[in-house]
Parts: structure tokens; sequence; C-alpha cells
């Protein structure tokens, strides 16, 4: 890993194609928030992207226009969205457009902005990449879809961790049969963190759409589909346990999927020993891996991907068993598959310049959405919930 000089311009070997135009160019990235989410993961993956260009920063912060001025000396900024939607590249007559245009929206603003946002971008003609949640119900993430597919636009949500180094590692043992079949899925994000830190993450207002069931939980579940597919049936657990606190912040989710797999899933930030991130048991063996994936520690130390990136220590390695406890040395060290995150901006260029597929569909969204829901209705009324039922 090396450390990439702040300001240093991003590289385009292979520049996407100007929507509208035969011109061959970066396309340019408006991105709206500068907060924790657009200052450590998309400012640095997008800039770390071949074809893509970080044009414009909204924030009205001061502090945060210097933060991004200092690593991107180049960088523009806009006060709010707003001023970003004449600038669509192949606008209409009143637009600014041509050599001002831009070509796609990233939105790593607060959980309640983006909806209206990315809903404003669509309108205005312009693709979309939507920080997870991407909306506080499955109802208006499939209404965000449909206008997309209605205006023929991109629209992608970051789910970063569909490529953590030990999410790819579990999926290529799946994928080679080496656990046999997969019975019983259990994954955990759980910290240790019993002061308040504040903010909108953990308000208790409904409308912030904060609380570690849509923060942690939208990872987790998503994962969980992504492995194993649709689920039927879901059970939860969530409480406040932290004094003052008002968001859930010790929230357990069972989900039964449809090909019968049960994924048990934790995401707590009161828990005083940490459990293995991930333990899938199969027919054949069960896989074992304990630490978190080391990419988010890399960015927000300031590294850019660069050769070895993501990848892990030996010591850190899962294990691959059966009948043995990984805890005194049981099973076989399997090699950690290298991190990935650049791969998710990798996709969203080639879709914009060759019409492929997102990498994360609103769709797929959705349907992570949708255990969500699932669970807060079954944590508040104590009971098991159908998917596409009585959720």
């Amino acid at each position: 890993m090396t450390r990439t000089p702040a300001g240093t311009p991003a590289t385009s070997s292979t520049p996407g194609t100007r929507p509208g135009s035969g011109a061959s160019r970066p396309f340019r990235v408006g991105l709206v928030g500068y907060g924790l989410a657009g200052s450590v993961f998309h400012a640095p993956l997008i800039t770390a992207t071949d074809g893509l260009d970080l044009d414009t920063v909204v924030t009205s912060d001061p502090k945060r226009r210097e933060q991004a001025r200092a690593e991107f000396p180049d960088v523009r900024f806009a006060d709010s969205p707003d001023e970003l939607w004449p600038r669509a590249a192949g606008a209409g007559a009143g637009r600014t457009g041509g050599d001002d245009a831009l070509d796609l929206i990233v939105i790593a603003s607060p959980n309640r902005t983006h909806v209206p946002i990315a809903t404003a971008a669509l309108q205005a003609g312009l693709p979309v990449v939507v920080d997870k949640p991407v909306a506080g119900t499955a109802a208006e993430a499939r209404a965000l879809a449909a206008l997309a597919d209605e205006r023929g636009l991109l629209l992608s949500v970051f789910q970063n961790r569909r490529w953590d180094a030990d999410f790819l590692t579990l999926r290529a043992l799946i994928a080679d049969g080496r656990l046999g079949t997969v019975q019983r899925f259990e994954s955990r994000f759980e910290r240790w963190r019993p002061q308040l830190k504040g903010g909108w993450r953990e308000s208790g207002d409904p409308t912030e759409i904060g609380g570690l069931l849509y923060d942690l939980g939208s990872h987790l579940a998503d994962q969980a589909l992504t492995l194993f597919g649709a689920a039927v049936r879901v059970y939860a657990e969530s409480d406040v346990r932290r004094p003052g606190a008002e968001a859930d912040d010790d929230t357990f989710i069972a989900i039964t999927h449809a090909n019968g797999v049960r994924s048990h899933l934790w995401a707590s930030a009161t828990a005083a020993q940490l459990g293995p991130r991930f333990r899938a048991l199969g027919s054949a063996a069960g896989y074992v891996k304990y630490g978190l994936d080391p990419q988010e520690a890399s960015l927000r130390e300031g590294l850019r991907p660069a050769p070895g990136w993501g990848a892990e220590p030996e010591s850190l390695w899962g294990r691959v068993g059966a009948g043995e406890s990984p805890l005194t040395g049981g099973g076989t060290p399997v090699p950690t598959v290298p991190g990935d995150y650049p791969a998710y901006y990798a996709g969203v260029a080639a879709a914009l310049r060759d019409g492929t597929p997102p990498p994360v569909t609103a769709y797929e969204a959705a349907a992570a959405l949708d255990v969500l829901e699932a669970a807060r209705v079954s944590a508040r009324e104590g009971r098991t919930v159908t998917i596409g039922g009585d959720a």
C-alpha cells in the first residue's frame, strides 16, 4: 500500500464517452456531501477509478471545503445540489451543459436526503449513485428505480461491503463447494462504543433513518441476500442499550431464505467481547473468520488503492474445518482474498461507458429494505414477519 500525495490527479487510461457527444473524456462526477461517507469512501474511490473525474463537491461547510481542497486542489464547490442540475450532460435549452457538464451524481449526504436528492438528479437527467440505505422504505427505493428505468438512467446503491475481503473469500468457498451445502450463516458487525458519538446517525427521529438497523443492518442484509437469495421470513430483536441513546444500538436479525438457509445477523455498538465476523456452517465443513476487512481503516488513514490494496496478514486468515475449533488451531487456514472496494466504481464507470448493468441495483437494495422493514416490525411486535405477506 502506498499513500497518494494529496492533490494527485486521477489518471484515465480508458476514458468514457460523454453522453450525447463524441468527445472522449472522463465522466465528471458531482459528489453531494463531504462527511464521513463522502470524504473517506466516495471521493478517494472516485479519484482512483479510470474514467471518472471528481469535478464538484457539494458542501457549504468551510472546514469540509478546506479538507476537500487539500486533497483535491482542482475540485469545484457548490452550496446546494440544486446548483448541479443545470449542468446535466446533454442538457436542453436554458442549461449550461457543454464543457461544464456533469455525467454522474454521487449522494453521500445524510440518509433523510437520499430520496429527494436522487429524485431531483434523475429528473434532471443525471445518473445517480446513492450511499446505503438508498431510502427509508422499500417502496421508495422501487419508486426511484422505476424513475431511473423510465428515464433510461443508471441508478446504483453503494453497497461496498460486497467487496470486503472476508466476504469475497466466503463467496469463493461457497462457489467451489468446499463447505458443501450451507445451512446456517452467522454475520456480525460488532463494536464496543459505550459512549455516544452524537449526530443524526444516533438520532431517535424516524425521519433521520438512523440507528444500527438501517446503518450496519443494510450491509448485513445485503450480504446475506447476495449469498443466499430471497428472504421469506424475518425475526428480529432491537434494543436501545446505552444511557441517553435514542436509536437502536444492539440489533439481531434472523432470516429464513427461500432456499432454506438461515442467516443470523448481529449489529451492535455494545459488544464488550467481539464474536466472529463470519461463521458459515455447511454439510461438509464450516468457515470461521475473525476481524474486519482492512479497507475502511486504510482509507481513514489516507491510504489509497495501490498494489497490495485490501490484503490481510496471514494471522487474520479464517479457517475451514469440520468438528474442530478454530480457536485452538483446528481447521485449515484459508488465504483471505484481497478486498476490492475500487471494483464498485470500476463497475459504475463501465455501466456509464458500455451500458452494462450497475454493480448494485436499486431493486437489490429494495429487497434488503424489505428485510429491514420486516425486522423493525418484528422487533416492535415480537413476532416473525413474512416477506411479501404481513410485513
